[in-house]
Parts: structure tokens; C-alpha cells; sequence
């Protein structure tokens, strides 16, 4: 099934002309993601770190050969996917087909009147329900969570951001990397 549907979403592609971009919403906040550690033996490695309930949220997209993010404080709604799908318009040249999750605000009407107005220059396709495996965008929040900021202790949830949105550009600029994410995802392209 998951063939099928990922064959009849390239072929829509190229006979459109539209390039696939996958795109999807992650979070983080002041406390570490926690991952495995060295340290001497006989000393336990302990994370110092303050906690409030600030979040920051990001969403990505991944083209074939890279991948463009955003940040947005708090929860993202569905004005900031409009800003985002509005920036990622811009950038890319071709048409888009954007392929996401059935998330509430991925549905929500303000957003589809949007694409409507876009007369076709963006068209979205729904992942199949409980299918993350199948977004090589989670990829780039597993790494990024459990290799570039993992055990990162820090004051604030500004200097979180800051820290991330390095490290994302840091990974925009390693093709294997990106060859990795969709490689994960199990998907043929």
C-alpha cells in the first residue's frame, strides 16, 4: 500500500512538473533531550539544567537535495504553516506538492482557502494515517535532537533556538546527511 502510494504521489509530480517537498512540525523547550553519554567511571553524568514550560516549534520541509526550516514561538497554527508555505513558494521554483500528516492544522479551512488561492502553484497529499516512518522529515528531528542538541543544558528557551537553528544550517550543508533522511523513510526516489 505504501508503494502505491508513494508511486501514484511521484507520478502526479512529474506529470505536473511540481517538485515534492515533505514538510513537518517539531517542538523543543529548555529541557535537554537526553541521549547517552561517557563519562569516568564510577561518575555518573549529571544534566544541570532550568525548566519552564516555553516552547519553541519548528517545521521543515525536505526537498530531494535540501531541506529549509522556520521557528515559531509556542505552538505552530495555522497562520505560521501559511507564512512558511508562503516563504518555501518563493525559494523553490517549480510547483509544489507538499506531503504531510493528517494533522488538525494541515485540514484546517483558512489554510485550504489559501492553497485554493495559489491557483494550483501548491497542492498538498496526506501521508497514510499512522505512517511518521514515512516522512523523511522525522529524521531530521530525531538527528537533530539526538545528535546535534542532545544533553544541551542551557538558560533559555531563545538560547535553545539559537543553538538549533545552527545546527540545522549546519546539517543543510551535508548532502550525505540529507541522502540519510530519505534513506531512513524507506522511500524510492
Amino acid at each position: 500500500m505504501q508503494a502505491t502510494w508513494l508511486a501514484c504521489a511521484q507520478n502526479k509530480a512529474q506529470r505536473e512538473g511540481r517538485s515534492i517537498v515533505f514538510i513537518d512540525e517539531s517542538g523543543l523547550s529548555e529541557r535537554p533531550s537526553v541521549a547517552r553519554t561517557w563519562s569516568l567511571r564510577g561518575q555518573t553524568p549529571i544534566l544541570r539544567h532550568s525548566f519552564t514550560w516555553k516552547q519553541l516549534s519548528a517545521i521543515a520541509a525536505l526537498s530531494l537535495r535540501q531541506f529549509y526550516f522556520r521557528f515559531f514561538p509556542g505552538a505552530i497554527r495555522t497562520e505560521q504553516i501559511i507564512e512558511f508555505l508562503g516563504t518555501l513558494k518563493r525559494q523553490m521554483e517549480k510547483p509544489l506538492l507538499i506531503v504531510w500528516d493528517g494533522a488538525a492544522i494541515h485540514r484546517s479551512r483558512k489554510l485550504n482557502a489559501w492553497l485554493e488561492g495559489l491557483n494550483g502553484h501548491i497542492v498538498a497529499a496526506r501521508l497514510p494515517a499512522y505512517a511518521p516512518e514515512l516522512n523523511p522529515v522525522e529524521a531530521i528531528w530525531a538527528y537533530l535532537k539526538k545528535h546535534e542538541i542532545a544533553n544541551l543544558c542551557l538558560n533559555t528557551i531563545g538560547e535553545v533556538g539559537q543553538c538549533a537553528r545552527n545546527r540545522l544550517k549546519s546539517m543543510q550543508r551535508r548532502p550525505a546527511l540529507i541522502n540519510a533522511f530519505w534513506k531512513q523513510a524507506e522511500l524510492n526516489f
